[in-house]
C-alpha cells in the first residue's frame, strides 16, 4: 500500500510541475523534461482532448460500464498515453476506453504517460532504463515492454536486442497482461508471484482465472500446486491424485480462526516461509468494510 501511495504522490508532484507557466516544458531539451518522459503523471481529465485521428469510433456500452466498475474498485491499472499540445493541454494517444470509463464514473484525474514533441528517442531510453530497475513488479515490467512495442513500434525480436532479454522472457511478461485486472493487481501488491500468474494465464476463461486466484490466496498454494490446479480446470476428467496444499504453521492457523471469529469475516493468511506472509480480510461492501475497520480500531 505504501508503494502505491508513493507513486501517487510522485504523480501529483509531476502534475504540479507541468502547471508552472514560467517553466513550461515544450521539448525534451527543456528543464525538467527528463522527469516527465517515461514517468506516470496524474492529469486532469478536462485537460485532455480526444484524438481526431482515432480510427475507433464506437464503443460497446456494456463493456465500457464493466471497465468503469473495475476502475471504481481498483483504479486505472494501466495508464493512458497523451501527447503534450501546449501549456496544460494534452491529446489522447492511447487508452480511450480507460479515458471514457474514468469520465463515466466522475473521476477528476487519470494516470498518464506524457509524450513530448521529438521525444521518441528519449522515451525509448527512459523505458529501457526503467526496465533495468530491480524494484519493479512483473506487471510494471510487462507494461513497459508493451509500451515499447506499441509506441516505439518494435517487434519482440528487436525489443529482445534492445533490452538484452530473451524473446521468450519478453513474451512471458507480455502474456501477464491477459490476466484479469484483479489478478494483475494482486501480483502488483505481492499476493502472488509471476510464477503463479504464468500458471493461471493458461486458463482462458476470466471467471475461472479468478476462481483459481482466490484458491491460491485462501489456501496458500505454491506455484507447483497452482499449476496442478490449472490442469484440473483444463482437464476436469483427469483423475490424477489431488495435490496436497501447503500447510500453515499452527500459530497462523490459530490466529486465522480467532481473527475470523473476531471480525466475523473469513480471514485468509498466506505464508511464504521465513516469518513473512500476508493477511487478507475480505469485506462485502463499504458498510462491512467500515464495520471491520471500527473493530480493528477499537480492539474489541
Amino acid at each position: 500500500m505504501a508503494k502505491a501511495t508513493k507513486k501517487q504522490a510522485l504523480g501529483r508532484g509531476l502534475s504540479a510541475l507541468l502547471k508552472d507557466p514560467a517553466n513550461d516544458i515544450k521539448s525534451v531539451g527543456d528543464k525538467n523534461a527528463d522527469k516527465v518522459v517515461g514517468s506516470i503523471v496524474e492529469l486532469e481529465l478536462g485537460a485532455i482532448d480526444m484524438n481526431p485521428f482515432q480510427p475507433r469510433s464506437s464503443f460497446n456500452e456494456e463493456t465500457l460500464r464493466e471497465l468503469a466498475s473495475s476502475i471504481r474498485e481498483l483504479g486505472v491499472i494501466q495508464p493512458i498515453t497523451v501527447r503534450k499540445l501546449g501549456f496544460n493541454k494534452f491529446q489522447l494517444v492511447s487508452g480511450e476506453r480507460r479515458f471514457r470509463a474514468s469520465k463515466l464514473i466522475g473521476l477528476e484525474t487519470i494516470p498518464a504517460f506524457i509524450r513530448i514533441a521529438n521525444d521518441q528517442e528519449s522515451l525509448e531510453m527512459a523505458l529501457v532504463e526503467n526496465i533495468q530497475r530491480q524494484d519493479l513488479d512483473p506487471i510494471e515490467i510487462a507494461l513497459s515492454y508493451q509500451r515499447l512495442v506499441d509506441e516505439i513500434e518494435v517487434t519482440q525480436e528487436e525489443l529482445s536486442d534492445r533490452v538484452g532479454k530473451n524473446r521468450s522472457t519478453i513474451a512471458n511478461y507480455l502474456r501477464l497482461l491477459k490476466l484479469d485486472p484483479i489478478i494483475q493487481t494482486g501480483m502488483r501488491d505481492g499476493f502472488i508471484s509471476m510464477g503463479h500468474g504464468r500458471a493461471i494465464i493458461n486458463v482462458n476463461n476470466l471467471g475461472e482465472q479468478l476462481d483459481i486466484y482466490e484458491k491460491v490466496i485462501s489456501e496458500n498454494l505454491s506455484v507447483r500446486e497452482t499449476e496442478a490446479l490449472v490442469r484440473s480446470y483444463k482437464n476436469p476428467s483427469d483423475k490424477k491424485v489431488p495435490f496436497k496444499k501447503a500447510m500453515l504453521p499452527s500459530y497462523l492457523n490459530t490466529a486465522k480462526k480467532e481473527l475470523s471469529e473476531l471480525l466475523e469475516s473469513k480471514v485468509s493468511i498466506k505464508s511464504s516461509g521465513g516469518g513473512k506472509g500476508q493477511l487478507v480480510v475480505p469485506f462485502q461492501n463499504k458498510k462491512d468494510f467500515l464495520r471491520i475497520l471500527n473493530l480493528l480500531k477499537s480492539g474489541k
